[in-house]
């Protein structure tokens, strides 16, 4: 064999320790503007809605004296309901968002037997609008269409076309059915 055949995989092991040298040293020195390419190719992270949403406006429902079946008709199932404190519901809610901080949201009931004694809310719950606002993040709201039809609307449309009156009658069931499997023999 050839001096040039035996040198041809020193040669490439060679060019690929000095082109991961040089990878790794451009690296490193890149003084803060590394972070601004490793950020402008981060990958998408999914938004994370947990636990349940609870707004101004049904808190704002809650009186001292309802029931549980009311309260949760109104908050929902609580997240935790302890076994050992079973007069005791938390609601919690976290919303992650990339590039922005968490959101974490809490709502407390305390009953006395079956009937709501008070509640504890964070200052900071959103209203409904609010939250729905929060979902979309930096996109622009969408339009809302509107939901009226005029009379000149409506007589663009034809007129709608009469059923019969009474609709066919089914023919009657059979009185007996084959077998479902055949006889044995």
């Amino acid at each position: 064999m050839s001096d040039f055949h035996r040198d041809v995989p020193r040669l490439g092991l060679v060019l690929a320790i000095g082109v991961a040298c040089a990878v790794l040293t451009a690296c490193s020195s890149t003084n803060g503007t590394g972070n601004r390419l490793t950020e402008a190719f981060k990958p998408y992270r999914v938004s994370v809605v947990q636990g349940n949403v609870v707004t101004r406006e049904q808190v704002a429902v809650l009186r001292p004296g309802m029931s549980r079946i009311q309260v949760r008709d109104i908050l929902g199932t609580p997240l935790l309901a302890s076994v050992f404190h079973a007069d005791r519901w938390d609601y919690v809610f976290t919303f992650r968002r990339q590039g922005s901080e968490p959101l974490s949201r809490r709502v407390t009931v305390f009953f006395k037997g079956d009937l709501l004694e008070r509640f504890e809310a964070d200052d900071a719950l959103p209203s409904e609008a609010e939250f729905a606002a929060s979902l979309e993040g930096n996109r622009a709201p969408a339009k809302v269409p509107v939901l009226e039809a005029t009379s000149e609307s409506l007589q663009k449309f034809p007129a709608p076309v009469k059923a019969a009156e009474q609709p066919k009658p089914l023919p009657p069931l059979p009185a007996s059915y084959p077998p479902l499997e055949p006889a044995a023999r």
